[in-house]
């Protein structure tokens, strides 16, 4: 099999992982930069450049965009998908996922649990878009934020108020939360691959830090699901039409909650916390599902060596 990985930075762990599963099981990969493939589209007829060569052949694409190229980096994932590649997250999957107001209005419908949030535009109504949600701490975060970066708790009214009135004046998008204070500033992260949760650990803030990413300086230890945490994950990736995806829950009294879906979830903390190679589970998942559809372009044996892409 031929597979690209569509990604900024080849020294990423989670790319070099995905290389290194992929030639370990005989496939040909290679990582492409999106911002440098360009394309060709007309009736009927799409085509793909890479650095002034064509790109053919290609029986799948593992998409790892960044926030900051979500635009142009789910555009040239849709031209694969014209071209008929197999990508185990489509264009539109990653783009419900990557805005968090969408997110939460799908989960929400699917009545999938979730941190009770409010949303508006214009300031008149903040006063009583906060009385909607109820008494702080709130959590307020951007709409478009990852790594719990522009991701705030605000403990008083008017802090939150103040908060508000701060990201409006930057013409910013967010949404404001309710604080699972029981959650005890833990989270769990849940990996599911093809419908099936591969890997999970829980995630715990450091003290005086309520985001629990380990990029904030988090730690991480296996932790056993329960049959609603495996059942909320898979339902919430599957909401989103994710194959691939990092589902982070909430423990709260009223049951597990859905804090995000990340279409792009980094596997350096979860494989070295869990020791599953999920690099490998994803592979062998783009395998089952390439053989089913395209048969003869499979390798009944593996290789050793892989050559580049052309």
């Amino acid at each position: 099999m031929k597979i690209a990985i569509l990604s900024r930075n080849t020294k990423l762990y989670s790319t070099i992982s995905l290389v290194e599963a992929g030639r370990k099981r005989g496939h040909r990969v290679r990582v492409l930069d999106p911002l440098r493939c360009y394309m060709r589209i007309a009736a009927g007829d799409f085509s793909l450049r890479y650095r002034g060569r064509a790109l053919s052949g290609i029986d799948a694409v593992i998409p790892r965009i960044g926030n900051s190229i979500t635009f142009y980096g789910t555009a040239v994932l849709r031209q694969f998908e014209m071209m008929g590649v197999f990508t185990p997250n489509t264009s539109d999957a990653v783009l419900r996922a990557r805005d968090k107001l969408r997110s939460l209005q799908l989960l929400a419908r699917e009545n999938i649990g979730l941190p009770e949030t409010v949303f508006g535009d214009n300031p008149d109504d903040t006063a009583d878009l906060l009385e909607t949600l109820g008494d702080p701490p709130h959590v307020i975060k951007l709409n478009e934020g990852a790594q719990g970066q522009g991701v705030m708790l605000a403990e008083k009214r008017a802090t939150s108020q103040s908060v508000i009135e701060a990201f409006r004046g930057l013409y910013a998008n967010f949404l404001v939360q309710e604080f699972i204070k029981e959650s005890e500033g833990a989270d769990i992260r849940c990996f599911v691959v093809g419908g099936k949760v591969v890997a999970a650990m829980r995630r715990q803030a450091r003290d005086g830090e309520f985001r629990s990413n380990l990029h904030r300086g988090g730690t991480a230890t296996v932790v056993k699901l329960s049959a609603a945490e495996t059942d909320t994950a898979l339902r919430a990736a599957r909401t989103m039409g994710l194959n691939v995806a990092g589902v982070d829950l909430l423990r709260s009294r009223r049951g597990p909650l859905v804090l995000e879906v990340n279409s792009s979830p980094g596997l350096e903390g979860i494989e070295a916390t869990t020791g599953v190679d999920i690099a490998g589970e994803i592979i062998a998942y783009i395998e089952r599902r390439v053989r089913r559809r395209r048969p003869h372009k499979i390798q009944a044996t593996r290789r050793k060596v892989s050559p580049a892409l052309p």
